[in-house]
């Protein structure tokens, strides 16, 4: 699990592409302390493990599955990516729980400032904006922010500056590619309200008027 909080931007250094998957190999200097083998660090959002470090960079596998699925495809030697470790009990929860599982992927369609903030417009499909409630949480490329506005078609989140240099979001031009992973709880509401109608007519297919009649109940 993570907190959607990005420790450092990252820079990918090597992209090795197999028959369906690929390798990254990321340069960073803030998450690699303390990382081992097997350690998840959330890469634009995906959460990634680690199978080659050294004191300047690591190296991760992206399935095929992941790169469907994701903007990190898109990935190029030069390109910058968020970086945040695994959540620890030890630390804050300053954003929310992210479980670098995304939903998919949306567009930017639009970037605006406002004073010291910047309005960006993001397009998503309708599977994902579902999900997405006004003053909510949603992550795009790992960063944990508040939606500020939604309806049918797109949503708007505000970045401050401390956002906007910490995060390569800003970085980001009109018709780029953003991973989006929704906040969980909505997604359980919905599985366990969508198995409820079920258990009932379960439920109430039992009780026949057979069954009352024996029982003495007609």
């Amino acid at each position: 699990m993570f907190t959607g909080i990005i420790e450092e931007i990252g820079s990918i250094t090597a992209v090795k592409r197999g028959k369906l998957g690929s390798q990254l190999v990321i340069s960073a200097d803030k998450v690699l302390a303390g990382t081992q083998l097997g350690d998840s660090i959330c890469t634009n959002g995906v959460c990634l493990t680690v199978t080659k470090l050294d004191k300047k960079q690591f190296e991760v596998d992206v399935m095929a599955e992941t790169l469907r699925r994701s903007n990190l495809g898109t990935l190029t030697i030069g390109s910058f990516v968020n970086l945040e470790r695994a959540l620890t009990l030890e630390s804050r929860l300053g954003g929310h729980l992210v479980s670098g599982h995304i939903d998919g992927v949306g567009t930017i369609t639009n970037k605006i400032r406002e004073d010291n903030a910047v309005w960006i417009t993001i397009q998503a499909p309708e599977s994902i904006l579902k999900y997405i409630v006004d003053k909510g949480s949603i992550a795009i490329d790992g960063i944990s922010l508040t939606v500020a506005f939604v309806d049918e078609k797109q949503f708007k989140v505000s970045i401050i500056p401390h956002t906007g240099e910490e995060t390569t979001l800003l970085q980001k031009k009109i018709g780029d590619v953003v991973n989006l992973e929704c906040d969980l709880i909505g997604k359980y509401v919905e599985k366990l309200l969508g198995s409820e109608p079920n258990l009932q007519t379960k439920k109430q297919s039992q009780m026949t008027k057979q069954f009352l009649l024996e029982n003495g109940f007609l």
